[in-house]
């Protein structure tokens, strides 16, 4: 194991629950829908545009708006989520997070981000953590959204590796599947019946170690 290619949201931080009710505020004012709780599993590992246009086809309402229109919306939201994170710090990183990333950095193992959020390195810059980590693969710049793998092969890129040479770290299902289709080993944390197609799953991030992500590696690599 050379790289670790992060995604962001419910991985570093849990930023999930912002960006879920940013969509609510803005399906509630601007479409007149409701989302139920168990509509955010959906919006899990997707880009904001295409995290729009399930709400939209939820609603029934996808044909009725413009491209344009859409990016509009899309905007809004972002507007939203943005004044809801104002007061994230270091706090605000998950368990375990620190701990590992001094870990890689120990076994010289390269580090690079692939989120699907363009507020990556804004968020980071709020953790402490930008420096942290030598690349942020940059979502505007890939054609497909995950559960595409470009989002990943443009993380081991950006460090000058090959995706066979990484372990791609995920909480989403879609974010599983784009690392799968990269060719990177998966380690994921959540619920492990969920997330089955990752090479190893933990239930909170706390669990993370180079010791467990090396051994994931290696025995992937049998």
């Amino acid at each position: 194991m050379q790289g670790a290619v992060f995604d962001l949201d419910g991985v570093i931080t849990d930023t999930a629950r912002y960006h879920f009710a940013a969509w609510c505020q803005l399906a509630k004012e601007k479409l007149g829908l409701d989302l139920p709780a168990k509509f955010e599993i959906e919006l899990k590992g997707v880009s904001r545009i295409d995290s729009l246009k399930k709400i939209l086809e939820y609603g029934n309402m996808l044909d009725k708006y413009s491209d344009e229109q859409i990016q509009d919306l899309a905007a809004e939201k972002n507007g939203y989520y943005l004044k809801a994170i104002e007061d994230l710090s270091e706090k605000d990183i998950l368990p375990g997070i620190p701990e590992l990333i001094d870990q890689l950095k120990e076994h010289n193992v390269k580090m690079s981000l692939a989120s699907a959020s363009k507020n990556a390195p804004a968020i980071l810059k709020k953790l402490g953590l930008f420096d942290a980590f030598d690349a942020i693969a940059d979502p505007s710049k890939v054609e497909h959204g995950k559960p595409a793998p470009d989002i990943f092969l443009a993380g081991a890129a950006a460090v000058d590796l090959k995706p066979s040479e990484c372990v791609g770290v995920e909480d989403a299902v879609a974010g599983v599947q784009a690392i799968k289709d990269a060719g990177m080993t998966a380690v994921a944390v959540g619920d492990a019946a969920e997330l089955g197609k990752a090479d190893t799953v933990v239930p909170t991030t706390a669990d993370f170690s180079y010791d467990l992500f090396e051994k994931t590696f290696e025995k992937a690599h049998k």
